[in-house]
């Protein structure tokens, strides 16, 4: 069970073959799209590949976040099951032991909180402290809640305090920003749809006209000013998707 293993840095995130495959085609197939509706050529792809870098960088963004919200959500109930076990007698160090049977149970081996308890069980039997072993946890997940609570474990170790409140109330914590995020979510997840279609319009737009009326938007294109025009345009659609993006997204 506590064998090593490689520890993710939270803030990166690394495609799988099938998420690669996946995304390349959707990123081929927005880049394709803009070309192709923006310019009428398939040699403006080519000057447009740098959409491919951004696209996969947005989507390495978002399933990062993702995964640090999977992370936190999880981290809440490792902290629950470190809790009932110090309530049964066992020691902070064993408690972490007994919460693995808990955390593969609800979340499976390959989640990221057992791959974690997998890493801290292994350091506790070579020798490493637990506070650096939860400070490392804390600095690689990027995730505020988990680098608090392992400067208030330090601080309790150190100084003798009530572990089991400590955990309880770290729990609670955790549990209450979990609960503001989803109110948050749900509060703006109508905006977020309405941001989505907003972003698909101008493709919309310019491929209805050009279905509808042939040959509406020839002036625009195969000569340099139409091109410097729906560079323009395509520069103002990119600026908006950006702000559009900042405003939907809160972080709690």
């Amino acid at each position: 069970m506590a064998k090593n293993c490689s520890l993710p840095d939270y803030a990166e995130y690394h495609f799988t073959l099938a998420e690669k495959f996946l995304y390349l085609l959707e990123g081929s197939l927005l880049l394709v799209m803009t070309g192709y509706l923006f310019y009428q050529s398939w040699i403006a792809c080519a000057f447009l590949s740098p959409i491919l870098i951004f696209f996969f960088k947005e989507k390495k963004k978002e399933l990062a976040g993702k995964r640090r919200q999977e992370l936190s959500l999880q981290f809440k109930d490792l902290i629950l099951s470190l809790s009932a076990n110090q309530r049964a007698g066992y020691s902070i160090e064993n408690a972490f032991r007994e919460a693995y049977g808990d955390m593969e149970m609800l979340y499976g081996t390959k989640s990221p909180i057992c791959q974690e308890v997998r890493h801290i069980i292994l350091g506790l039997e070579n020798n490493v402290v637990l506070e650096k072993l939860l400070y490392s946890l804390g600095v690689r997940s990027s995730q505020q809640d988990i680098m608090q609570f392992a400067d208030v474990f330090l601080i309790a170790k150190r100084s003798g305090g009530n572990m089991t409140d400590i955990l309880e109330k770290t729990a609670a914590v955790i549990e209450q920003k979990i609960e503001m995020d989803k109110e948050i979510q749900l509060m703006i997840s109508a905006k977020k749809m309405e941001q989505k279609i907003m972003n698909m319009v101008p493709f919309l737009i310019i491929f209805y006209i050009g279905t509808t009326s042939k040959g509406f938007f020839d002036v625009l294109y195969h000569n340099l000013i139409g091109i410097v025009i729906m560079t323009i345009c395509l520069g103002f659609y990119g600026a908006a998707y950006l702000l559009s993006k900042r405003i939907v997204e809160i972080e709690v």
